[in-house]
């Protein structure tokens, strides 16, 4: 279990610095990304698994923090987006090693969707969460739908019992009601 980071203001903190770091090392790895003939260089292979174990210690910060409440799941989402990222560069080191810098091309977009996915759950987390409605304006936005679907049954009731007896004036007041029931509730 993670250990519970105390405010809202500490955890937007530590997520500040946390994504300072990472988003240094998104750049390099996206930056690897697009151009993989770079790969072919030693030092840019070095440079991968170190890019790698970044990622994994930012997983690991991640991992650690206890988000506030409401932000659990996009915390977990963030979490996971970086350990896609790290395993994902993880199979582009190891194919560059086996089979050189060629058996890296068909894992490119999906070691790209990977790190993309990394800064998708961050603006998922920065987002600003919607408000909570007023218990007031919940009750209100219930009347109108029930008042116009008691309103519809009622008139299609009194609709087919008018039609059925043959009395015009109760048939007359079904399709009213019916009628009124669009008026009452417009979603």
């Amino acid at each position: 279990m993670a250990p519970r980071t105390g405010t809202e203001e500490r955890y937007a903190t530590q997520m500040g610095e946390l994504w300072s770091v990472l988003t240094r090392t998104l750049s390099r790895l996206d930056a690897l990304a697009a151009e993989p003939e770079r790969l072919d260089d030693e030092a840019a292979r070095s440079a991968l698994r170190r890019l790698q174990y970044g990622l994994h210690t930012a997983g690991e910060r991640v991992y650690g923090l206890a988000p506030p409440v409401g932000a659990e799941l996009v915390h977990t989402e963030l979490w996971d987006a970086v350990a896609g990222a790290r395993d994902m560069t993880s199979e582009v080191a190891e194919a560059l090693e086996e089979d050189g810098p060629d058996a890296v091309g068909p894992l490119v977009h999906e070691w790209r969707g990977a790190l993309f996915r990394v800064r998708l759950a961050r603006s998922r987390l920065t987002a600003p969460r919607p408000a909570a409605e007023p218990e007031y304006l919940a009750r209100r936005h219930l009347r109108a739908p029930l008042v116009a679907s008691i309103l519809a049954i009622c008139g299609a009731c009194a609709f087919a019992l008018g039609a059925s007896v043959g009395h015009w004036p109760i048939w007359a007041a079904g399709m009213l009601a019916v009628g009124g029931s669009t008026l009452v509730y417009r979603p």
